[in-house]
């Protein structure tokens, strides 16, 4: 008889237990439906083409050093970190980015695309505004297309202390394909000559600034309206073919900085609150 009510006793100790922790996962299990998560907890995790790659300038310091061949060993790991230290961006570099001014669409070659009277206007304000700014900018990067040309010059003559560089990469094109497609835009020439012409002119003028680089650095580029819209996509990892969603005016300034860590902001884009009214184009 006593051995039967030991039994009972631990069956109903048991029972008890089963009871209570059913009872705790049904509240944990209420409580997590409840719960609410902020977006910088571990409970979020971005979609792939989300993520950001470091390395996307193939500039991050642990791509440019070969690996430790022992971790464990201490002097090994401070080698490795003093080579790491060597090849680390410490200022950042600062891209901005100027669509020409309106231009004459009825010419049949570049020749004949020349600035409007709009388009010069257009030019020399920008060029105020980039002076007003105080920025102690280091050089201007010009497409070698004549509307381009024309519109560095002007602009020059509001910060005549800079040297002038003109490179071919940077001549209009057609990047890739848009998405979502256009039907009736035509490209002049093929998107598969342009867009590796245009990637090689990203791949020069887009990456972090060199380890011996003691000063943040500006650098003003005259380009065209597709280049610049491929530019910025590919600098912000966005898909590259979403470029014909962003529209541009004329003279207008998009400034992108390329972080000492492989970060990219933009800190505007197709900036013409400088225009007046009158002014503004498409």
């Amino acid at each position: 008889m006593g051995s039967w009510l030991r039994m009972r006793k631990v069956a109903t100790m048991a029972a008890a237990a089963a009871g209570g922790a059913a009872g705790f996962w049904y509240v944990q299990r209420n409580y997590d439906e409840r719960k609410v998560l902020n977006s910088w907890t571990t409970s979020f995790e971005p979609s792939t083409c989300a993520k950001w790659d470091f390395n996307w300038d193939h500039r991050d310091p642990k791509s440019l050093v070969k690996p430790a061949s022992d971790l464990s060993d201490p002097v090994a790991q401070n080698r490795f970190n003093e080579k790491l230290d060597k090849k680390r961006s410490r200022v950042v570099r600062h891209l901005i980015l100027v669509r020409h001014g309106q231009y004459n669409m009825d010419g049949r070659t570049d020749l004949e695309r020349y600035l409007t009277e709009k388009g010069r206007k257009q030019a020399a304000i920008s060029g105020e505004r980039l002076k007003d700014l105080g920025i102690e900018f280091d050089k201007i990067i010009r497409s070698t297309m004549t509307r381009a040309q024309e519109t560095a010059k002007i602009m020059s003559a509001s910060l005549p202390e800079l040297k002038m560089h003109d490179d071919s990469l940077l001549e209009e094109g057609a990047p890739v394909p848009p998405e979502p497609p256009v039907g009736h835009w035509r490209p002049e020439a093929s998107f598969f000559e342009d867009g590796a012409r245009i990637e090689a002119a990203f791949r020069k003028y887009f990456h972090r600034a060199e380890p011996e680089q003691k000063q943040d650095s500006y650098t003003l580029i005259v380009c065209h309206a597709n280049v610049i819209r491929y530019f910025v996509c590919r600098a912000l990892q966005l898909p590259p073919e979403a470029w014909l969603r962003i529209s541009l005016g004329h003279a207008s300034l998009t400034w992108v900085s390329i972080l000492d860590d492989g970060r990219v902001t933009l800190r505007t884009l197709g900036e013409t609150g400088h225009m007046p009214r009158d002014m503004l184009s498409r």
